[in-house]
């Protein structure tokens, strides 16, 4: 036997090993691995929304960018119930965390009472004050933080949820992908970045669950 049937053979074993460890990563094994095995179909980056249905999910932290889900909401004309979205991004899993990241006007009573609110049903917020851009316009960018906190937490995680369709969070993704973590993307078709779906295990178009996810009536709190 040669070295080259040698490597081979041990890549085989390399992936049945981890696939039987992590079930939920056969289909990027398999690519990475060159390894056809029979009856196997393979759809990265699936827009079949039964993805949040998949058994062996293990543990799994969901990374919301509040601003990106916010616009997404208003293109889609609902509003968001986050114990729905909660229920719905952790089906068939058990939760280790759910971080909610957004920037904040501290002078804003109304929004201070949602995060208020979402901090004692199950979220961890994480905060940064908004900055006053040339034009006028507000803004506070969390990528650093979501990205830091992907890396952080992906031992101790299977897979991770990220609600955002932000391109710049795209080498994070494909960094935590490389620890053995599966990743679903969960935005809006029309402002997700095409480089983000690249990298991503699954994609969920949040107008194909918007039914799932959105409020009933008008509550009282709301993001802005």
């Amino acid at each position: 036997m040669n070295i080259n049937e040698n490597s081979e053979i041990s890549e085989y074993k390399n992936a049945y090993t981890l696939i039987s460890e992590r079930p939920y990563l056969k289909g990027k094994l398999l690519v990475e691995n060159n390894v056809d095995f029979e009856h196997n179909h393979i759809a990265q980056s699936s827009t079949d929304t039964s993805i949040c249905n998949a058994a062996n999910r293990g543990k799994v932290a969901i990374f919301i960018d509040g601003s990106n889900l916010f616009y997404a909401a208003l293109q889609l004309n609902i509003e968001i119930d986050y114990t729905k979205l909660l229920c719905y991004l952790t089906k068939g899993a058990q939760l280790l965390r759910a971080f909610f990241y957004t920037g904040v006007d501290r002078s804003n009573d109304k929004q201070q009472g949602f995060l208020l609110w979402m901090r004692r049903n199950g979220y961890r917020v994480v905060t940064k004050d908004l900055v006053q851009l040339p034009d006028g316009s507000k803004k506070a960018n969390l990528d650093v933080e979501i990205a830091v906190d992907m890396m952080n937490l992906a031992p101790h995680y299977n897979t991770a949820v990220l609600v955002s369709g932000d391109g710049d969070l795209a080498y994070a993704v494909n960094a935590v992908s490389y620890q053995g973590v599966r990743v679903e993307v969960v935005s809006l078709r029309s402002m997700t970045s095409e480089s983000l779906i690249n990298v991503a295990d699954c994609f969920v178009d949040l107008d194909s669950i918007k039914q799932d996810i959105q409020k009933n009536s008008h509550s009282g709190f709301s993001y802005r």
